[in-house]
């Protein structure tokens, strides 16, 4: 198994802290992917890549009925504990086990690049119906902010970080031109948080213990030193919510 391999299968070893360190996406990111499609009801949504089912809540909040698809057993645990109520099964965007045109749209939150576009194009279309829709979105520091930039340097880059910055993701047939839009916004973040994000990270949770443990304290050090208005050193993490869309041709 290669090392990216491992990065995009790693998330379940850290289930609970994904939960806890990761951030929710802006209600008005969500609606913007589903836009073309809300009118639909019932709305069949599969959240692909679902994790912890952080999108899944999104989506459930707008009515949709939702499926949560991940190849993890142990991510599709912690959605359970939360969202009870939500059919999961396992799968990943290149082989879902959903009967053809089945859904309104599918989402994937912080996962598209894990996933081989062609593939993934392929059997997402396999799977929505007649006008549906493909949705990605993904949470990204705001790393313009030269704090912000810094922590990442110490954490070390993402694959979902390096999309972004060369441009986007890549769909290919049956979507064409994905549509874009940004959200910019704050999260405030405990000194906990913020460490319990950096452990959340493939890199971070297949680290040797004593990088892993480096890491943490570097991270740590870099967040004390930043001025909080807060007594117990809580700051305010910029974000950029990066969404794309794209309606599936015929």
């Amino acid at each position: 198994m290669s090392d990216r391999e491992q990065m995009s299968t790693s998330f379940g070893r850290a289930a609970a802290i994904y939960e806890a360190g990761r951030p929710e996406y802006p209600a008005a990111a969500v609606e913007w992917l589903l836009e073309p499609v809300v009118a639909r009801s019932p709305l069949r949504v599969a959240d692909v890549g679902a994790g912890t089912g952080k999108l899944t809540r999104a989506v459930l909040a707008g009515g949709a009925e939702v499926v949560a698809v991940d190849p993890d057993p142990a991510m599709l645990d912690q959605l359970r504990a939360g969202l009870p109520d939500v059919r999961t099964v396992e799968g990943q965007a290149e082989r879902m086990p959903l009967p053809d045109a089945s859904v309104d749209a599918v989402v994937l939150g912080q996962a598209w690049h894990w996933v081989d576009p062609d593939a993934g194009s392929r059997e997402i279309g396999r799977v929505l119906a007649p006008g549906g829709v493909l949705g990605l979105v993904w949470n990204i520091r705001d790393e313009n902010v030269p704090w912000v930039a810094r922590l990442t340097e110490i954490m070390h880059g993402s694959n979902a970080e390096q999309l972004i910055a060369d441009g986007g993701p890549r769909v290919a047939e049956p979507f064409e031109t994905l549509e874009r839009r940004e959200w910019t916004w704050t999260r405030r973040m405990s000194p906990q948080a913020v460490l319990d994000m950096v452990r959340s990270r493939s890199y971070v949770i297949t680290a040797e213990p004593e990088d892993r443990a480096r890491i943490e304290r570097e991270v740590a050090d870099h967040v004390a030193q930043h001025p909080s208005p807060e007594a117990d050193g809580s700051i305010d993490m910029p974000y950029v919510t990066h969404a794309f869309r794209a309606v599936i041709r015929g």
